[in-house]
């Protein structure tokens, strides 16, 4: 694999931090996975529903170009989510069903898929994007790094209204271009976060990694979306 770092994220100060800044950030994300063909990570979960309510989960996922990834979530329930690139596959074993969707033509910004999976840019996706946090001295704890050498970007999507509830996206890289964190926050104060580790590249992942075969005794249920199935 080419790990093609175009610029270094530690170059960019609070001074000067700019719309130029965040393009070249946005290069050097895009550019880090661009060139492989397939990713392992580990990852958290977490949903604050607006009310109060929070929920956590965790687990591993794997993305494969073009366009395929499987989440397996491990705690605190065994389920899993599932692309192949045709159907979109969400199964729960304790509730012997699983449900099937085709897989959108668009992006779902509730999953990093746009950007980990090849299916799209950045700026195809977001109509304006920025430093905040940190980098801007602005927002708050939310938009702040996690880590020192972070950087913390905000898109806004370009189509929002009624049927586009999401405000804006937060993606906050580390100073190796890694995609570290992923907040989407949506209109009444809802909230999806993901976070990564142990990022691994060009992995030699088995095909059935990425194919659903339907338990026996397994009901299939076709919906028409699985946009919150994550939640």
């Amino acid at each position: 694999m080419i790990h093609a770092i175009l610029f270094c994220l530690f170059a960019f100060g609070p001074a000067g931090a700019g719309k130029n800044d965040a393009q070249a950030i946005v290069r050097a994300l895009e550019a880090r996975y661009r060139h492989a063909s397939s990713l392992k990570a580990v990852f958290f979960q977490k949903y604050a529903d607006g009310n109060g309510g929070v929920a956590a989960e965790s687990g591993v996922v794997y993305f494969s170009r073009p366009g395929r990834m499987r989440w397996e979530y491990e705690s605190p329930e065994k389920k899993l989510f599932l692309v192949d690139g045709t159907n979109v596959w969400f199964f729960v074993p304790a509730d012997r069903t699983v449900s099937r969707a085709k897989m959108k033509e668009s992006s779902d910004w509730r999953t990093p898929i746009a950007v980990l999976a090849g299916k799209a840019d950045l700026n195809q996706l977001c109509r304006r994007i920025e430093i905040v946090g940190a980098a801007s001295g602005a927002g708050g704890a939310e938009e702040r790094p996690t880590a020192a050498g972070d950087t913390v970007l905000r898109c806004q999507p370009r189509e929002a209204g009624p049927d586009n509830p999401i405000r804006d996206v937060l993606l906050e890289t580390d100073a190796d271009a890694h995609l570290v964190r992923v907040l989407i926050r949506q209109t009444g104060n809802v909230e999806t976060e993901f976070r990564f580790g142990a990022w691994e590249e060009n992995l030699v992942i088995p095909e059935a990694k990425f194919h659903f075969e339907v338990p026996a005794g397994v009901a299939v249920v076709d919906e028409a979306s699985l946009a919150d199935a994550l939640h």
